[in-house]
């Protein structure tokens, strides 16, 4: 098969003209990565890069790839990555709530996460960190797990709220599944860390389980403070 360089492309399909003619909303995910990537390698373009990466993670996954572990992918080298690392923090600060965001209900909860966990295929336990008032100081990642199960261990789940000064915290993760309902280790690990939080001074204020909304089901995710598991 031949290869094409994004050059050798006709000027309607490179990357920066496509989205300069249709908007960035028409492009794929590998066509703006390539326009981050800004260059390819030899034999290769910033589009076909692009579409390797894509190969190897996810692009919810992609986010989280470790800097030194995306520098060393064939192709990318450390220039690269901090291109990339850079426009994925850019665009995560926007989608970020502000800090002192109020959230004192589920569904507030849930909005706070919602646009980076909906998509993950792998289990990922967060904590969001509260003021005295219920402001979110920032959502705290404490584990990533298997397709089923994340591990979840109480000194993980604390250490960024003791650092940060939290007066409460809401748990929360996913279930790649897409249904939220809370097995009955879900419900035994949120009893051991309300207990955790007690002793700590930290209150365990809700427990959020985020799947996906589907036919019949009304929200995409499940409060276990709103079913009385806690």
């Amino acid at each position: 098969m031949t290869t094409y360089l994004i050059r050798e492309m006709p000027p309607s399909e490179r990357p920066r003209e496509r989205l300069q003619r249709h908007g960035a909303g028409a492009l794929s995910d590998a066509e703006l990565i390539a326009i981050l990537l800004r260059t390819g390698v030899k034999g290769q373009s910033a589009v076909q890069l692009a579409q390797e990466l894509l190969k190897r993670h996810s692009l919810g996954e992609l986010v989280s790839v470790p800097l030194e572990a995306l520098a060393k992918t064939k192709g990318i080298g450390r220039t690269k990555a901090i291109q990339l690392k850079a426009g994925f923090e850019l665009a995560a600060r926007l989608n970020r709530p502000r800090e002192r965001t109020p959230v004192s209900t589920p569904a507030e909860a849930v909005s706070v996460v919602r646009d980076e966990m909906r998509t993950l295929d792998r289990e990922e336990f967060r904590v969001l960190l509260l003021n005295t008032k219920n402001g979110l100081i920032r959502a705290a990642p404490v584990s990533r797990g298997s397709l089923n199960a994340s591990i979840v261990e109480p000194r993980e789940v604390f250490k960024d709220a003791i650092a940060a000064s939290a007066a409460s915290m809401i748990l929360v993760h996913n279930h790649p599944s897409g249904d939220p309902t809370p097995s009955s280790e879900d419900i035994a690990i949120t009893k051991r860390l309300v207990k955790a939080g007690e002793l700590l001074n930290i209150a365990v204020l809700d427990h959020i389980i985020l799947g996906q909304r589907t036919t019949g089901r009304e929200q995409d995710y499940t409060s276990l403070k709103e079913l009385g598991l806690m």
